[in-house]
């Protein structure tokens, strides 16, 4: 069990809500909501029952028939788990409830009987064919979970100091001096190869190989695409297709998603709705152009145009490494830097993926403009707009250490816009100059 962020908000959940409300922990699958929820349940309640929807008998499914009647419900629940919880010391968890809809519902009524603490995990939960022949509560909260943030990540391989280091030059914009910043700048890059996902940084913590990292990795890969045939195959998507072309479309200039990477014949409906699913079930993140940059930018996303990333950039790798070559050779290269393939991709993925975590969504804006020495414009592009007090927050990423900021400049010139610091992610040690903040990127965890 890793220490994780959400387990601090199930605490504070669990003192504030009292029982009037349930918690819905949302994530892609391995992403370690079970283990959490386990967890918090053994440590913060004098017992607790577990019931797993993926393997429940019918038995316990039949059981949900009699929720109108609580205490025949409870005392057929305590006598098939075999297990009794005194009232208002004990939880009950619903682990993948998505396969079973009906006990999601059920949780108005057992909220309202008050005896105990209900909490939910679930995969795919919040897709329409999932929910549409029920009520949602309200009287559910929910908390999304996300593969393990760097500092999670250094936490769980005993680097516990390093973040507050990292923190305090942020805060205070200072430099962490060359030694200190190539230190960290490695440790980020094995967290950026290895990624989030429990499992795999559980392999690297014990000290396996990066080929046995990656077998890691290709196990939840194929656990994603075997869910994503079910899926195209009971709705007649294309979500592992398009799940598959996220290498391919990274790569393209710019790294808007194109139609024709997928399928030239593809239907965009079809591919619409896979990207939703995609979307929904926390496998990807999705980044929106916006036609205007104005704080309100959900207000102004254009869904036509937008970039996908990878939910896991450790997974985005194994995607891009394939199965051919030493792969232990291949990692290292790419942790020190000479492993001679487009790392601007894995980069901004990466970016992405921090802000999104952080609870940002993701927004880019492309615009054109005609410099006063040029009257004929060209197309520029901000990778990544946030908010920030209010303001926005433009973002540039660099997987170098270079300092050009054209799209910046004429950012500010042509919208003349009030802003917070502009923001350039690069792989050097913090430094402020001409308005510009350019920090290494494993300080992203703090936009």
């Amino acid at each position: 069990m890793f220490h994780r962020k959400v387990y601090q908000y199930l605490k504070t959940w669990k003192e504030e809500a009292d029982g009037a409300s349930a918690v819905m922990i949302e994530g892609a699958r391995r992403v370690g909501k079970s283990t959490v929820a386990e967890e918090f349940a053994r440590s913060e309640y004098e017992d607790y029952i577990l019931i797993d929807f993926s393997t429940a008998d019918r038995a316990i499914r039949d059981n949900f028939d009699n929720i109108a009647d609580m205490e025949t419900f409870f005392r057929n629940l305590f006598i098939l788990t075999g297990k009794t919880l005194n009232r208002r010391k004990g939880a009950i968890i619903f682990d993948e409830v998505q396969f079973f809809p009906k006990a999601r519902q059920s949780i108005k009524q057992l909220v309202k009987d008050g005896r105990f603490d209900y909490i939910e995990t679930g995969s795919l939960i919040s897709i329409r064919k999932n929910v549409k022949d029920i009520l949602i509560p309200s009287e559910e909260e929910g908390v999304r979970m996300y593969p393990m943030d760097f500092e999670e990540f250094l936490w769980a391989t005993g680097n516990n100091a390093v973040m507050d280091t990292i923190r305090t030059a942020f805060e205070q914009r200072k430099p962490l001096g060359h030694d200190i910043h190539r230190k960290i700048l490695q440790l980020f890059r094995v967290y950026m190869a290895v990624g989030g996902m429990p499992q795999a940084v559980a392999a690297y913590a014990a000290g396996q190989s990066y080929r046995q990292i990656d077998r890691v990795k290709r196990g939840i890969l194929r656990l994603y695409l075997n869910d994503l045939k079910k899926h195209d195959a009971e709705d007649g998507d294309r979500a592992e297709i398009v799940f598959k072309s996220i290498p391919h479309q990274l790569m393209n200039r710019n790294s808007v998603f194109r139609l024709s990477v997928v399928d030239e014949n593809a239907r965009t409906r079809n591919i619409r709705n896979a990207i939703d699913f995609l979307d929904e079930s926390m496998m990807i993140n999705t980044c929106f152009n916006v036609t205007q940059p104005e704080v309100a930018l959900q207000m102004y996303a254009d869904r036509a145009k937008f970039k996908m990333y990878m939910g896991d950039t450790g997974l985005l790798i194994t995607h891009i490494l394939g199965n051919g070559g030493d792969t232990d050779k291949m990692y290292r290269s790419l942790i020190i830097d000479d492993l001679g393939i487009n790392q601007g991709m894995i980069f901004e993925n990466i970016v992405a993926q921090m802000l999104r975590a952080n609870g940002h969504g993701l927004y880019f804006h492309e615009f054109e403009y005609a410099p006063e020495e040029n009257r004929v414009s060209k197309k520029y592009e901000v990778d990544f707009l946030t908010v920030n007090g209010k303001r926005l927050c433009p973002v540039e990423v660099k997987s170098s250490g270079y300092k050009s900021h054209k799209s910046f400049d004429y950012f500010k010139e042509k919208y003349r816009i009030k802003m917070n610091d502009r923001v350039i992610v690069y792989t050097k040690d913090l430094a402020f100059e001409d308005g510009v903040l350019y920090i290494p990127v494993y300080m992203t965890i703090f936009l």
